[in-house]
């Protein structure tokens, strides 16, 4: 069973040791795959992490890489080569740590306990905390897999036939067999670490200490390899969004129906029989669900971001009674807390078990807004907190997420039923003292927006002249 998770609050800073999570394993046992992931997840939820991979510092060190021969135990010329990209690496993470990192993960194959050992003390020396994350794996189905999805893209392969290059990486994996020293609960029972058995059929985990590696294991136990796909998209449109007003919990509207109709016939073209639904618990979300013939789950967790004191205004309405915080969230729009409301980051803090879930699922349609769904996305594409609160979600428009290798395949369907803008771009002037007619530049108009004909001290209102904007984006 996965261990509960620990209670952080992610928008609270906390002070804690640098701490380097050391990759161990044979080559193909998805070692790679695991520092990726883990990187971006800590990065989504705001911990600075960076990976270095010492393959990446091998391969900038010489070109002369002709087969496995060059990871022969005996070949000194190439010991020296690997030796000087491990230690340039290492001293590379440490550097970066000191300065800008809160997480670095060292990933290589560190098989021996002699570099373990060597990497322990280079970093106890800085003053680092250190996890060890062990990868192993015996089962050959699931190595040639990695084999042939990974390893046959890597630059060593790039001039040799599939076939070849296949023989050539198996025989790599057994000069690094010979020296393999996997972690021990005796020998290395004072030491930080988890080994992940059989892409998580088992866990050992060893004395974790702090909450970063709490958390870190609690990922690790949570997350597969096994195919799926999931479909992100928002709600159909909402009367509140003919208005042009954010928030609330509006009915949808006659096109936001027909998309409900439209998206129920398109998951059944899916032909998924194991998929879930789930919806926030605004009545938006569950009316587009209706019709959908799945199993529908309420998420608290996946409601839209809370507006505070500006639910259901318009943008126009907000910049005239209060300037100063629409020109505050235009500054900083992912910190950016609405007066008794949510910031992006506290959204990111909320939407934090519903990843955890999702990792743990196979197919599942999310039913959410466009707040959540930047955050999810943001997660899934490794997008940082400057492009996070920007990111495109149109409505009416499914976005199929297929996680691959390293990262995932994005397919944006559009059902073609016509709908509004909602995305408002970041305006170009963002002091506190800018015209109104600047904070409102980037503002998209709307069919239904009486509140426009209200003319804002002197200035021209926005949406004069300008059709309303609508969006029907086309599949790609």
């Amino acid at each position: 069973m996965p261990l509960p998770a620990p209670i952080i609050n992610s928008s609270c800073p906390i002070a804690h040791p640098q701490t380097v999570i050391v990759m161990v394993g044979l080559p193909a046992r998805g070692k790679t795959y695991v520092a990726k992931k883990l990187t971006r997840y800590l990065n989504w939820i705001g911990i600075p992490t960076r990976v270095f991979n010492v393959g990446e510092y091998r391969r900038s060190a010489t070109d002369c890489y002709k087969n496995h021969n060059f990871f022969r135990p005996d070949n000194e010329q190439a010991q020296v080569i690997r030796r000087k990209a491990a230690m340039d690496a290492l001293i590379d993470m440490c550097n970066w740590l000191e300065v800008d990192g809160e997480v670095a993960v060292f990933d290589a194959t560190n098989t021996t306990k002699e570099r373990r050992d060597d990497i322990l003390d280079t970093c106890y020396g800085r003053g680092f905390k250190v996890f060890f994350v062990e990868s192993m794996c015996d089962n050959p189905l699931v190595i040639e897999a990695n084999i042939a999805e990974v390893k046959l893209s890597s630059p060593d392969y790039k001039d040799m036939n599939k076939d070849e290059a296949i023989r050539d990486f198996l025989q790599r994996i057994t000069h690094y067999e010979t020296a393999y020293e996997p972690m021990d609960e005796q020998n290395d029972s004072e030491k930080s670490y988890i080994t992940i058995m059989n892409c998580g059929e088992r866990f050992l985990v060893n004395k974790v200490d702090g909450h970063i590696q709490s958390r870190i294991v609690y990922y690790l136990m949570n997350i597969h390899i096994m195919p799926r796909t999931i479909y992100l998209t928002r709600h159909g449109e909402s009367e509140l969004n003919l208005k042009g007003r954010i928030g609330g919990d509006s009915d949808l509207s006659d096109r936001g129906r027909q998309y409900r109709d439209a998206l129920a016939a398109y998951m059944a073209n899916e032909h998924l029989p194991d998929l879930k639904v789930w919806t926030s618990q605004l009545k938006r979300t569950s009316q587009t669900a209706q019709g959908i013939e799945a199993p529908i789950e309420q998420w608290k967790a996946l409601n839209e971001l809370d507006a505070g004191t500006c639910d259901e205004m318009t943008y126009v309405e907000i910049q005239q009674k209060c300037p100063e915080e629409f020109a505050l969230r235009d500054q900083d729009k992912y910190h950016y807390r609405y007066p008794k409301g949510e910031s992006y980051q506290d959204l990111v803090a909320r939407l934090e078990p519903v990843i955890m879930e999702l990792e743990r699922q196979k197919n599942v349609l999310v039913v959410c807004h466009q707040g959540v769904m930047r955050c999810l996305l943001a997660y899934f594409l490794d997008k940082g907190s400057e492009e996070l609160p920007y990111l495109k979600c149109p409505l009416h428009t499914v976005l199929k997420l297929t996680p691959v290798a390293y990262g995932c395949r994005v397919e944006s369907v559009s059902l073609n039923i016509d709908a509004v803008d909602t995305h408002r771009p970041k305006p170009s002037k963002l002091n506190r003292s800018r015209r109104n007619s600047d904070a409102l530049s980037t503002v998209p108009a709307y069919p239904d927006h009486s509140i426009d004909n209200i003319k804002l001290e002197g200035e021209v209102r926005l949406s004069e002249n300008q059709p309303p904007a609508v969006t029907a984006t086309p599949a790609s």
